[in-house]
């Protein structure tokens, strides 16, 4: 039984590689493809996943929305950038002995460190190791130099980061993204707290590519979630 209920929670939050026919993995590709259409601004080849708190749906819509690029035949590479709370582990059933924090700090290379998914073209970072000093390893010259390795690998690179609000992860790692999707819940995520983390990305110089609405029922009949994406 405990067996049959992780395998349900994965599929629950993977919805766009187990259920690819779903309305909800529908609202994932309607995503992507918005994020398409921002490229002609420049091109987007990082992309940073982020919410205001915890709980928004901030970890399930950076592990959609990287199924469902590599839909689409690119090599994409998921980060779970998330260094106080990963979820990345548990929604791929990936091991975390190795991952983000042993590449960094050098104990692990590159190639012993990435991980293949069910999901052809999607490979999974996690993020290793809780340690006592997130920020200072994210904003290092290591976490820099390996994004920059990572694209001459991959074609799209997301990161899932902490929410903007609890500590100034995101914030920090803005500057290594060429864009970032900002995920709220309804009824959950207050205007003036969505607007605090929307300030201070943009001091940071986030260039925020749209918002997703998460949560929302679609119908009393189907209880998926409606998502929605739109240029700032």
């Amino acid at each position: 039984m405990k067996q049959n209920k992780q395998v349900l929670s994965k599929q629950r939050n993977l919805v766009a590689f187990y259920k690819p026919k779903s309305t909800t993995a529908e609202q994932y590709r309607t995503i992507r493809t918005n994020i398409d259409f921002s490229q002609v601004s420049g091109e987007l080849k990082t992309i940073m996943v982020t919410s205001a708190g915890p709980g928004e749906g901030k970890s399930t819509t950076a592990a959609n929305l990287a199924a469902v690029m590599a839909q689409q035949g690119k090599h994409v590479l998921l980060i779970d950038a998330d260094l106080r709370k990963p979820t990345m582990h548990y929604t791929f059933r990936l091991s975390n002995t190795n991952g983000l924090t042993t590449l960094l700090t050098k104990r692990t290379t590159f190639d012993e460190t990435i991980q293949s998914t069910e999901a052809e073209n999607l490979f999974v970072l996690t993020s290793g190791p809780i340690p006592p000093n997130p920020a200072e390893l994210l904003s290092s010259p290591a976490m820099s130099s390996f994004v920059n390795h990572a694209l001459t690998l991959f074609d799209t690179v997301i990161l899932d980061t902490p929410p903007v609000l609890a500590v100034t992860d995101a914030q920090v790692l803005a500057n290594l993204c060429d864009g970032t999707v900002f995920v709220v819940r309804s009824g959950a995520t207050e205007k003036e707290a969505a607007t605090k983390a929307k300030d201070l990305l943009t001091k940071a110089k986030a260039r925020v590519l749209g918002v997703v609405l998460n949560g929302k029922p679609l119908s009393k009949s189907d209880g998926h979630y409606y998502y929605y994406y739109g240029n700032e």
